[in-house]
């Protein structure tokens, strides 16, 4: 039995000009978060903003974990996912290992699929082939940061004795997917897909969906330790993460409560998703039942959970840190019973 592991994501977005310096506050959310004793820090990735979904999107993922990785010192770093049908194999695999060195090994890559065809356009990627693509990026990227020397013949890539440094250098991945809160706002269909299954698998760790419900999560993860044992792999193996989005208040009123955190959510989420919808994907709520949503999770097998702010106020950091971490790295994980 281990306790909670509780990271955040960086509020990386892409901020218009405002007055405020955005910059400053995102190296204090760095450098305060591994002072209050948060085990990671994690990156969302999108390339153009998904207008149905977000009123922002994101400045570039590992760009943002280089400026991470400078200014603290033993906090794990990571993607929470990086589409990978967006990336060429080679520059990524560089990449990612020029990470690994400059951070001292603290990097995992959270990878995905993605699901925003016009960002997948964009960068010369057919929709129908993220999950094929992703499968080639990634056994690229691995084999190249193991060290090897490639030759591939690929149905996307194809390379002739290339070979990266630094390497060899390690690549922890936790692949996302799984099944989400179902709906006519929901943007991808709420499933758990055969192929991230297999996916997930030959990784290190599960993300499963922010979406997703803990009943969802259990179901899932049946499924996955089954496939793992089939494999030949033992499931108490995988880490099981899940990212949430959350405003804390210091309210006692739930609708109190609740009316802020609307508020915040719309700034960032946009109009897109009801507050029904939201209310059924997402933690809203007091402090106490923040802590019980979050116990849910941690009930059917979450290990790692990573909050995600709707606003780079430093003050939201220190709330968490204040009133929220103790309770919920005293949590204690087990898996449930297959």
């Amino acid at each position: 039995m281990t306790n909670l592991k509780v990271g955040i994501y960086l509020p990386s977005f892409g901020y218009s000009q405002d007055g405020i310096d955005h910059a400053d506050r995102l190296r204090r959310w760095c450098v305060r978060a591994e002072e209050l004793g948060f085990d990671s820090i994690w990156v969302t990735d999108h390339m153009l903003r998904a207008r149905n979904m977000y009123a922002y999107t994101w400045i570039e993922p590992l760009t943002t974990l280089a400026f991470a990785a400078a200014v603290t010192r033993t906090i794990t770093l990571g993607t929470g996912v990086l589409l990978l049908p967006l990336r060429h194999p080679v520059l990524l695999a560089k990449t990612l290992a020029s990470l690994q060195q400059m951070s001292n090994e603290r990097f995992i890559l959270g990878a995905g699929t993605g699901w925003y065809h016009p960002e997948m356009l964009a960068m010369g990627t057919l929709p129908k082939e993220r999950g094929r693509r992703t499968d080639e990026v990634l056994d690229i990227t691995r084999r190249l940061m193991a060290g090897e020397e490639l030759t591939y013949e690929g149905r996307f890539y194809s390379l002739d004795h290339v070979r990266i440094e630094p390497s060899p250098t390690p690549l922890p991945v936790w692949v996302g997917g799984g099944s989400q809160v179902a709906g006519e706002q929901s943007v991808e269909k709420p499933e758990l897909h055969p192929r991230v299954k297999e996916r997930i698998v030959g990784s290190d760790g599960w993300f499963s969906r922010p979406s997703a419900q803990p009943q969802q999560v259990a179901d899932d993860w049946r499924l996955v330790a089954a496939a793992l044992e089939e494999s030949g792999r033992n499931p108490d193996e995988m880490v099981i993460a899940h990212g949430q989005w959350l405003h804390l208040t210091e309210e006692d009123s739930p609708s109190a409560a609740r009316k802020i955190q609307h508020r915040m959510a719309a700034e960032v989420l946009g109009d897109g998703r009801d507050e029904q919808h939201l209310e059924r994907s997402y933690m809203f709520g007091t402090l106490d039942e923040v802590v019980a949503q979050v116990q849910a999770r941690v009930d059917v097998g979450v290990e790692h959970l990573i909050i995600h702010p709707y606003t780079d106020d430093p003050e939201q950091l220190e709330l968490w840190g204040r009133e929220l971490l103790p309770k919920l790295k005293a949590m204690q994980v087990s898996r449930p019973v297959l």
